[in-house]
This record gives structure tokens, sequence and C-alpha cells, in this order.
């Protein structure tokens, strides 16, 4: 299986050795502890892509802040919130900022383990998201002027001749451009093919 890395992030030395513990009997699993928010932001460019389990309130920068900050790395990192009981309000803001879930201090245990690996399988989504859309789009940026031209009318459900008619061409030429397409784009079918213009953001057709 593949090492899941899980940051926690919290400025209570004895919470933070807890949840360390806890979590280590978790198959797979690769846990690293900070002391608080500042401390993570200074070491996340370097970190492996996890989940990271975060303290709202602690000195420095706040739970909230680092959520901000990590907000350009949601691809990266994936945040469960740890608030004190009470404290809904503010575990709303922690979601309106990013984070997926929140756990209320003292933690269930299991409640806690379920989070985490929600938390790890929705991350490999969208990882898996972001791989299938980056591929698509070093696809499209293969295709020349003419032959995006000719995707774009695909897109619009435009037969081979109404696209010759708005590109000045004859209905050969787009047959030529469309083949070309369907070569650069490593696809068989034209619903293949509207797959990856869709993928790459192209859709609706701009």
């Amino acid at each position: 299986m593949t090492t899941r890395n899980l940051y926690i992030v919290d400025d209570d030395d004895i919470v933070r050795s807890s949840l360390q513990s806890l979590m280590s009997v978790m198959p797979d699993m690769a846990i690293r502890g900070f002391r608080s928010g500042d401390a993570f932001l200074a070491a996340a460019d370097a970190l492996a892509p996890g989940c990271l389990l975060l303290d709202l309130h602690m000195p420095g920068t706040s739970g909230i802040d680092v959520l901000k900050a990590i907000g350009v790395h949601q691809s990266r990192f994936v945040a469960i919130v740890l608030t004190g009981q009470g404290d809904v309000s503010l575990a709303v803001l922690a979601m309106k900022a990013g984070a997926i879930d929140f756990i209320e201090k003292p933690c269930d245990h299991l409640a806690l383990i379920q989070a985490i690996d929600l938390a790890f399988a929705r991350q490999a989504h969208s990882s898996l998201e972001v791989a299938r859309v980056e591929a698509a789009a070093a696809k499209l940026a293969l295709l020349s002027s003419r032959e995006r031209d000719v995707l774009r009318g695909l897109i619009d459900g435009r037969s081979n001749k109404a696209i010759a008619y708005d590109l000045d061409i004859s209905p050969r030429t787009v047959e030529i451009y469309r083949a070309k397409v369907m070569e650069k784009l490593e696809v068989r079918s034209l619903s293949e093919a509207l797959g990856i213009a869709f993928a790459g953001g192209w859709f609706p057709a701009g």
C-alpha cells in the first residue's frame, strides 16, 4: 500500500503525542507533529501530500490562518480541524476556509479514524482528478490552432460541412484535421475526444 502522510498541528504537547500514538496503529501511516501553525507552514513546501489534523486555537498563526495559507495547495493537503466543545461557529468558519471535517476535543477515537480514512480517500480521488485534467490539458496543447477550431466545432455538435463553412475550408480538409485531432489526443472515437476536451476545461466551448 502507498504510505499515507498525516500531519498533526497542535501546540498542546500531550494532545499531539496522544494523537500520534493513536494514529500510529493505522496501517501504512507516516506521522509528523508540529507545535504550531507557523512551524507547519515553514515546512509545508517540502512536505509530501497528506492529511492535516489541525488545532484551531494556537499561539501565533491560528488554525484558520493555516487553512487560508494552504488554500493554494488544496490538491496536496486535506484538513480536519480539532475544536473545543461548543465551537460550532468556529468549525463552520474553518469549513468555509477549506477544512473537510471537524472533530471536537476530546476526540472520539473511532470517529477520528473514520474521518481520517475518508480524508485520504477524498484526497486520492482529488489527486486522480488533477492528474486526469493535467493529462487532458497536455494533449490539447499539442493541437494546432486550426485543429482546435475543428474540435470546438465538434464540441458544439456541428457537422463537418458546417465546420467547413464556418472556417472557409473544404469538408475534406475538415476530415483531415479531425483525423489529426484524434491522432494527437490518442483516441478512436469522437466521444473520447470530447471527454478529453471537457476534462481539459473546454466545456462549454470558449
